[in-house]
């Protein structure tokens, strides 16, 4: 065997470490601040924008204008790509505006009134105390980077939350709940209690990083304080918490503020200035020792498989082949199957179809980890895993219509427009249709994540312009090609199986086939749910990557395991259960996101659970095809590999 090469080892080291830590290569070009605005090196004002708000007890983001807050006059939108616009992301201007350096205390940025007599103020009211109770989040942005609120947890470890609360409720019994657990002057019950006022610092880094005197900001941090002015007109931000009754009876004010300071920190360089916000985030450190854990298992099953199946069946084939026909005849085993061994499968055309499929989301998901992996896709760049992942799906038709035409024809199938139909439409249909009823539950719910008309129509046309073409194209050439000549022959009178033990039988093998590679993945699902659902930050590609690499091979020795042990029962109905036993990966994440819903979430409504388990079931089947088509694959090279040496006559 070879040795790797050490500068393979050494730059796939430096991935895996620099993508863990935050670091990334491309991005946004840096942004340059002085206190005299210069066209062509800095600039001088500082926009925050704002974006979607969203809780951890409900599915439903909002945009920043369905809350009663303060607007700018004059709102922008910036451009958004396709992947943020899927994911609910909303971002706009704010009233919040600042000049670089120019410190200020307590400026009042609007008033917002509400007459007890009035119905629509009464609903703005209502919508608000809603948000306060399910602990809606803010997010803001200031130069590309969030504004975090930083506190200390348990063990005084500072966290770093790229949101906060709009508010915080005491209840009924007087206790306090989320937020109001920080002050002990939030004690009113029944009572809410809105932040009002926020308290900004943004650091900088000197001239000295761009070898000049123009700066760049490194830091954004803020802290959220209910405040009660006494004067709204000109706020002194000292007062005690501004409290909003449960019942709406008397005329209401609101007065929104805030004070902003700048401090200069040259220990936080540009490059790395998203780094105090992933390293202070909860449960990153047992990444290291969960990966390391299952690679070791993995590594040390891979030896152990890899052993034994080389010396049996080294052993086997080379008995096998010292034989006359007459003693082979005697002999039992995977052997005596091998004239139906290649026998074509019942419903042949769906699985080729699944496999097309499975294909086209394997490569995608490849070359998006690979990217992401080197900084392409950092947090910084919003949006662009998710517009990768469908431009690249988009793309890869030719390598979906090709596989599953060649396979199907293989299999002797002759329906071939049949076939390329199913495989452009079948599970990327599928998926469209659970995500626009999901979208109409959105639409109705008034909420940010809902999609506009336009974007579903671009979608539609890069699918039917794009992809179903290319699709086309691949089946084209699938089906010119030769089905793939099997190496031996089937015979015609199909062989009877023997009575199977109970962990040979189908059902059986297939449920214990999921379990490894689910057992390997198990922890690194946590955090990707836990960045969906829980709105948490997810950087660590190179982890995902590995684990990738890690589900790759935990798949495909399972399922050749169990393939081997079928056979050797006399059991050569391989096909489909080489594709079930690896996709039934599948099945077990579904079961852990439902235990993942009841134990970790938060979430309350019809509405947030049905979005919750439409949106899981997207991620289940695409997960099946993904998982099914890795474990197929591999059966079928192990298949063809040891049949390919026997001598048979």
């Amino acid at each position: 065997m070879k040795s790797l090469n050490p500068r393979f080892i050494f730059v796939l080291s430096l991935t895996l470490v620099s993508s863990s830590f935050g670091f990334y290569l491309p991005g946004l070009a840096p942004v340059s601040f002085c206190e005299k605005e210069d066209a062509k090196e800095c600039q001088k004002d500082i926009q925050l924008f704002v974006n979607r708000l969203d809780s951890v007890e409900s599915v439903l983001p909002y945009e920043y204008d369905a809350f009663d807050f303060c607007k700018d006059m004059d709102e922008r939108r910036p451009s958004e790509n396709l992947g943020q616009v899927l994911f609910g992301e909303r971002i706009e201007t704010s009233p919040y505006k600042f000049s670089f350096k120019a410190d200020k205390a307590c400026v009042k940025v609007c008033t917002k009134s509400y007459d007890a007599g009035s119905r629509e103020d009464k609903l703005k009211l209502d919508f608000l105390k809603k948000g306060m109770e399910l602990n809606y989040q803010h997010h803001w942005i200031v130069d590309n980077m969030p504004v975090t609120w930083c506190y200390i947890v348990e063990g005084d470890l500072k966290v770093c939350n790229p949101g906060f609360p709009i508010g915080c409720l005491v209840n009924q019994d007087g206790n306090p709940k989320d937020a109001c657990v920080i002050s002990a002057e939030f004690n009113k019950k029944n009572a809410y209690y809105i932040f009002n006022h926020v308290d900004i610092t943004i650091f900088y880094h000197s001239g000295d990083e761009t070898n000049g005197m123009n700066a760049r900001l490194v830091a954004a941090t803020l802290e959220p304080r209910s405040v009660k002015h006494s004067d709204d007109d000109n706020p002194s931000c000292d007062g005690a918490p501004m409290d909003i009754t449960a019942e709406f009876k008397s005329n209401l004010k609101v007065t929104y503020s805030y004070s902003v300071q700048f401090k200069q920190n040259d220990d936080i360089r540009w490059a790395s200035r998203w780094d105090y916000i992933l390293v202070s985030m909860p449960h990153t450190n047992i990444q290291w020792f969960s990966i390391m854990n299952s690679l070791v298992i993995v590594l040390f099953l891979s030896g152990m498989v890899a052993m034994i199946m080389l010396r049996t069946l080294h052993k086997d084939i080379a008995r096998y082949n010292q034989m006359d026909q007459e003693d082979a005849q005697e002999e039992s085993g995977w052997k005596q199957v091998h004239g139906d061994v290649f026998r074509p499968p019942r419903m042949g055309m769906l699985l080729s179809v699944f496999l097309g499929q499975g294909t086209q989301v394997f490569i995608m998901t490849f070359i998006t980890l690979f990217l992401a992996c080197l900084g392409f896709l950092s947090p910084a760049n919003r949006g662009a895993l998710m517009t990768c992942a469908v431009v690249l799906w988009v793309l890869l038709g030719t390598p979906a219509g090709y596989v599953s035409a060649r396979l199907y024809k293989t299999f002797g199938g002759v329906n071939w427009k049949t076939n390329v139909l199913l495989t452009a439409f079948l599970c990327p249909g599928i998926v469209f249709v659970d995500f626009f009823l999901m979208n109409l539950i959105l639409w109705v719910e008034g909420s940010s994540a809902a999609v506009p008309f336009g974007t579903l129509v671009a979608i539609l046309a890069l699918w039917f312009g794009i992809s179903v073409p290319l699709t086309f194209v691949g089946a084209h050439f699938g089906f010119k090609k030769p089905g793939i000549e099997p190496p031996v022959r089937t015979n015609q009178i199909p062989r009877q199986i023997p009575q199977q033990s109970f962990f040979t039988k189908r059902v059986p093998g297939i449920v214990m086939g999921g379990i490894l590679p689910f057992g390997c993945i198990f922890i690194q699902l946590f955090f990707i749910l836990n960045s969906i659902w829980s709105h948490q930050m997810y950087y660590m590609f190179g982890f995902l990557f590995l684990v990738f690499i890690i589900l790759l091979i935990t798949c495909s020795e399972a399922t050749v395991l169990l393939c081997y042990f079928h056979l050797c029962a006399e059991d050569y109905h391989w096909w489909w259960r080489s594709f079930l036993t690896s996709g039934f990966t599948a099945v077990y994440l579904f079961v852990y996101a439902v235990h993942y819903f009841f134990s970790k979430l938060q979430i309350i409504g019809a509405a947030s659970t049905f979005l919750y388990f439409g949106y899981t079931l997207i991620m289940v089947l695409i997960f099946f095809i993904f998982t099914g088509t890795i474990g197929f694959f591999a059966c079928f090279l192990f298949v063809n590999k040891i049949y390919s040496v026997l001598k048979v006559d």
